[in-house]
């Protein structure tokens, strides 16, 4: 198993400085952003797939300072009711997955996308989050079978004629959030559906992340690292869902923070341990979204923890 960067935490910084960067960290991989939320700052796939000089450049660079790729990563949501944002986020998407397979990166990083409540054009995304009063399941059936999964069964067919495995990442907001959603969306699809594991969208929704692992089991493409700290006081007096701005850190129930933070080394060796017994040897790619850390502190808070869960799990990196 290898330690990697995910490039959003480098800003505008161009790809190169971004590499050295990555390299002074002292870890072996880095995920890019290549549109959609994360932003393509250094990859821009339409560029990319026009120029096939541009391509072996942007290979080089990476190849040369000893790193590789660990995903393309496209989070976006191409099953949103507004058609213009759906048709765009698809497009990044299947952009991506052709880069993906002109670069040979074998994962692309994705959510699960969430529609609109009816199928009437426009209007926002409905995340359904409860099974009651009853038109909440009957909407949550509609997206399920009208939209999610025709849309995904062609997308799978398509990144599959790429060699490309589409890893999902399980996030509230979007119609795969939790073990259960992101199994469902497997069995009824197949293919090149995989699982994208970021454990801090886990944390915060009480789900065991070492019961998760041995559930999703080989289904697990791709890792991301970020940790979660729990505001207990908060959680107390307004729950798990309470919705205070985003900036807000110290009234939120819940804050995203660097690995080692809202979790000891002995949970993240467990987490390694648990991770290759059910197989996984590719990248564990460090998120950074810490209000309280600079970015280096997060970073290299992150990579001493992992590097040390890694050799406590036993095995080689």
């Amino acid at each position: 198993m290898k330690l990697g960067v995910f490039d959003p935490v480098f800003g505008a910084l161009d790809l190169e400085p971004t590499l050295d960067r990555v390299v002074e960290l002292g870890v072996d991989a880095i995920e890019i952003g290549t549109g959609n939320f994360p932003g393509n700052a250094r990859c821009d796939p339409a560029t990319l797939l026009a120029d096939a000089d541009a391509r072996r450049r942007f290979s080089e660079a990476v190849r040369s300072r000893g790193l590789l790729i660990s995903a393309l990563s496209c989070q976006g949501n191409p099953l949103h009711p507004e058609a213009a944002r759906a048709a765009h986020d698809d497009e990044v998407f299947r952009d991506t997955v052709r880069l993906a397979g002109e670069l040979g990166v074998g994962v692309v990083n994705v959510f699960a996308g969430c529609p609109g409540g009816d199928s009437t054009p426009g209007g926002r995304p409905n995340w359904i989050a409860s099974s009651w009063p009853p038109e909440f399941a009957e909407t949550l059936e509609w997206q399920w079978t009208d939209v999610v999964l025709p849309y995904w069964a062609d997308a799978a067919a398509f990144a599959d004629s790429h060699g490309v495995w589409i890893g999902v990442e399980m996030e509230p907001g979007f119609v795969v959030y939790n073990p259960r959603t992101m199994i469902r969306l497997r069995e009824e699809i197949g293919g090149r559906i995989g699982v994208n594991l970021d454990p801090s969208h886990l944390f915060w929704q009480g789900i065991d992340v070492i019961d998760a692992v041995h559930a999703l089991g080989s289904s697990i493409v791709h890792v991301d690292a970020k940790d979660t700290v729990i505001h207990e006081a908060n959680v107390r007096a307004n729950g798990i869902l309470d919705l205070p701005p985003r900036a807000e850190h110290e009234a939120r129930p819940w804050v995203f923070r660097s690995v080692g933070i809202g979790h000891d080394l002995a949970f993240w060796t467990e987490f390694v341990r648990a991770l290759r017994a059910v197989g996984y040897d590719h990248v564990i790619s460090i998120e950074h979204e810490d209000p309280f850390a600079t970015i280096d502190e997060g970073l290299r808070l992150a990579a001493g923890t992992l590097r040390q869960a890694l050799t406590d799990a036993g095995g080689s990196r």
